[in-house]
């Protein structure tokens, strides 16, 4: 039995490109704005960023193919100081130190391959994924092969060059899943590219995910198919002006089950996955310091009378107004924020009346109403644990939801704050939760307090997105960090 049997690649359909992606979009426009201004104000800060994600990409997509494991402490340590064989202990992986560095120096010229192929405005063709193929498997000199009778051989491993026997993986529960045949590798590869070719006005991110994911539908190559797929993902952002995205280790399995989705038809978990993490690097990138690298290229006297003639220049004012607009977009989403609350605490009333009588209370906070700056430590730290800044010198709002039964206490909080150290047009909505029990005493000192996260991801947005766009997924966010606070709380009552 089977449990995935091999059929054409198709092209793009409508409904891959009606993927839900509208609180991407403004985001993109506003990145490329913000992007020409950390490469004029902050450009070896900002190259310095690329370098450490590019390493980061090449040695998350070896441990994806379990090539190599590598501890945590040495991986960021060869991200941040560059791939150094004296930076490897024996124990800090399961390969020898010198072939690790070796495979790690492969997949990072990979990256660059690509890198070049974008900036010389290199069309993607069967030679340079071939030329990826044989960069990224340079260490690699064989795999494994199964025959007909269900035995490993290990086989030698053609580098950049298409495979000439099946490679159909047998899953843990003894199905198979079946691969384009050899014979028809050629033919699909082609369909692929001149697909490809049409797709320019298309998402960035849906279209990666489907490259990728038709890619690996071919699976063209005996072996590193996978780390190829990724590289190709990365060609296809970095065309569209976006950065790099890491599918770290700790998302092999819902990486895996995304695209096992997509063999089904549903590209969308795919696209989802793409999407959070080309977020997440974006809101990095802005809260590269690039201060820190002003104040050394320019001397104190120039750098003020610089400074004073942006800020106080006509064109300055009006983009700065143009991007404070996001300022009514944090408003609206707010207003929507503690509508909802107000319904779905209404809702568990009833069930908290089973254990007490609840005090509940729900306000909005921001500069509108004097208090802009409470939660202010919670925001900038957990916005520190990211890797990104938190921008308190611009306006915050936030909606907070207060739950007491007995001496049980709910402290829900949805914040509105701007991202990276300059104003961009970016905010980003996160959520998290206080619970708090108080001493059996009339005082009500508080004995403990416990605070978390309860949005994984933030909820992103700019100056240029339109609400009505984005309310069915602000709404869907919103539920789901909702519910981890209400568990919670119930764990504790």
């Amino acid at each position: 039995m089977t449990n995935f049997i091999w059929k054409p690649i198709e092209p793009l359909s409508d409904l891959e490109r009606g993927i839900d992606l509208a609180a991407m979009r403004p985001l993109y426009e506003s990145w490329s704005s913000s992007k020409d201004r950390l490469n004029q104000q902050s450009p070896t800060q900002l190259a310095e960023f690329n370098r450490r994600l590019i390493r980061r990409l090449s040695v998350e997509t070896g441990i994806l193919e379990r090539i190599y494991d590598l501890d945590r402490g040495t991986t960021e340590a060869l991200i941040a100081h560059g791939f150094a064989e004296d930076l490897v202990s024996h124990s800090s992986t399961n390969i020898e130190p010198s072939r690790l560095i070796d495979i790690l120096h492969d997949q990072e010229a990979a990256i660059q391959l690509v890198m070049d192929c974008v900036a010389k405005n290199r069309a993607l063709s069967k030679s340079v994924i071939n030329e990826l193929h044989s960069i990224l498997t340079a260490h690699q000199e064989t795999t494994t092969a199964i025959d007909q009778f269900n035995v490993r051989h290990e086989i030698p491993l053609l580098k950049g060059r298409f495979k000439e026997q099946a490679n159909n993986p047998r899953r843990p529960d003894g199905d198979m899943h079946e691969y384009c045949p050899p014979v028809h590798v050629e033919s699909e590869m082609d369909n692929l590219l001149n697909w490809l070719t049409g797709y320019s006005d298309d998402d960035p991110i849906i279209v990666s995910a489907w490259l990728h994911h038709r890619f690996t539908q071919i699976h063209p190559y005996q072996d590193g198919n996978g780390r190829v797929a990724r590289a190709l993902t990365t060609f296809i952002l970095l065309r569209a002006g976006l950065l790099p995205l890491v599918v770290d280790r700790d998302l092999r399995v819902e990486y895996i089950s995304a695209l096992e989705q997509a063999d089904q038809n549903d590209l969308s978990p795919l696209a989802g996955i793409f999407a959070r993490l080309e977020r997440t690097a974006i809101l990095q990138a802005l809260s590269v310091d690039a201060d820190a690298e002003i104040s050394h290229q320019k001397s104190l006297t120039s750098a003020v009378i610089s400074s004073l003639a942006d800020k106080f220049g006509k064109r300055r004012i009006q983009k700065l107004a143009e991007l404070r607009q996001v300022n009514n977009v944090a408003r609206e989403l707010r207003t929507a924020a503690q509508t909802q609350l107000e319904e779905s605490i209404a809702e568990v009333d009833a069930t908290l009346r089973e254990v007490g009588t609840p005090t509940i209370f729900i306000n909005a906070g921001g500069p509108d109403n004097g208090n802009a700056h409470w939660y202010r430590f919670e925001v900038v730290q957990s916005a520190k644990e990211a890797n990104k800044f938190a921008n308190f010198t611009e306006d915050h709002f936030f909606v907070k939801a207060s739950v007491q039964v007995n001496r049980e206490r709910l402290i829900f909080v949805v914040s509105f704050h701007h991202v990276g150290r300059e104003l961009t047009g970016i905010m980003e909505a996160t959520a998290f939760s206080k619970l708090v029990s108080y001493e059996e005493s009339d005082d009500r000192d508080s004995v403990s307090e416990r605070f978390s996260l309860c949005s994984v991801e933030p909820f992103v947005f700019t100056n240029r997105t339109q609400v009505a766009e984005i309310q069915d997924a602000f709404k869907r966010w919103l539920d789901t960090a909702l519910a981890v606070a209400i568990k919670e709380y119930g764990d504790e009552l």
